[in-house]
């Protein structure tokens, strides 16, 4: 199986015949000891800071199908490199573009993206009340928004009732973490530690998608809740409405609470709150460990990791927007 890799301290990456050689640097921009990694042993590439790399490497990369994945010093996601799509479909195109611009047909996918994350932040605030956390009139508050999601008529009133649900739910967070505070939600950047969790693994989950979504033959350009726009792959972000609280909030729940990840992780003397390296490996080794997890699948009668969940439900959109069977959105049963 191939594996994704996180670049910390990034380098020069060449090319060295069927590995890749990366050159780290350390704290005083000083090269570091190199690491070689076996290029049909990778997936992904995360790049957390600069790396020196020419247009060869990158042509190198695409060959293999290897995508890369950009985030700056602040953890903030930049862009990605993808590897040229060999599984395009005319007819998956013209359907996806035919379900957007039909009203009728976007809003009964978008319903579902909500129904779906909104269902799923519900069951972590269900499994922390049962621990004892007091979460009563959040939950309560969410489910009469959710009440409103099937006679949303527009994107718009839909995409309001995501927002009052989110902001219930991340005022909850606050009751369940034993420690740090959010504090309400920031960004761009963010103020806390616990804000930087969120919007960090936020864009991990969105790569996650996104990288997903490339292996289908799906366009990740059209989406149905977030509206398309330039240089962003909004489908992915749809996809992602689904995964957060699975993927990210329960991971940012429990390296809190447990103090793998803790105050001297951060550093606030910045514009912000930014992740130191320890910080950044510890949250990442959590996020890498919660995607390679199993779970028995009450469809498919087998085990099935938190990663291969996300390529499941490309696969039940393509098939709903193929006309195949009706899209019904990931539910966390347990």
């Amino acid at each position: 199986m191939k594996k994704t890799y996180y670049l910390f301290n990034p380098g020069r990456l060449s090319r060295n015949d069927n590995t890749l050689k990366f050159v780290p640097r350390d704290e005083d921009g000083n090269e570091d000891k190199p690491k070689y990694l076996p290029i049909e042993g990778i997936d992904d590439l995360y790049v957390l800071g600069q790396l020196d790399a020419n247009s060869a490497m990158f042509n190198f990369l695409g060959q293999k199908q290897v995508a890369v994945h950009f985030f700056d010093y602040y953890e903030n996601y930049t862009g990605s490199f993808m590897p040229r799509e060999n599984l395009l479909s005319g007819k998956m195109i013209v359907q996806q573009s035919l379900h957007y611009s039909r009203p009728k047909k976007r809003i009964e996918l978008a319903r579902q993206f909500v129904e779906g994350g909104s269902f799923n932040m519900l069951k972590n605030l269900r499994y922390y009340a049962n621990r004892g956390k007091e979460l009563t009139s959040h939950i309560e508050t969410i489910e009469t928004y959710r009440q409103q999601i099937e006679a949303a008529e527009t994107v718009e009133e839909l995409m309001g009732i995501e927002g009052n649900i989110r902001q219930v739910y991340y005022q909850s967070f606050d009751n369940i973490l034993n420690e740090l505070k959010m504090e309400g939600r920031s960004k761009q950047p963010p103020t806390n530690e616990v804000n930087t969790l969120i919007s960090f693994g936020n864009m991990i989950c969105y790569t996650q998608c996104l990288r997903t979504i490339h292996h289908t033959q799906l366009n990740p350009t059209v989406s149905f809740l977030h509206t398309p726009g330039d240089r962003r792959f909004s489908l992915a972000l749809d996809i992602a409405e689904i995964f957060k609280p699975i993927l990210i909030d329960r991971v940012i729940f429990k390296v809190l609470n447990k103090k793998e990840v803790q105050a001297k992780h951060f550093d606030t003397q910045v514009n912000g709150c930014v992740l130191k390296q320890a910080g950044k490996k510890a949250f990442i080794g959590a996020i890498e460990q919660r995607l390679t997890e199993t779970i028995q699948h009450r469809t498919l009668k087998r085990k099935v990791s938190y990663k291969h969940l996300v390529k499941l439900e490309c696969y039940k959109v393509a098939k709903h927007i193929l006309g195949m069977e009706t899209y019904q959105p990931f539910k966390a049963w347990w």
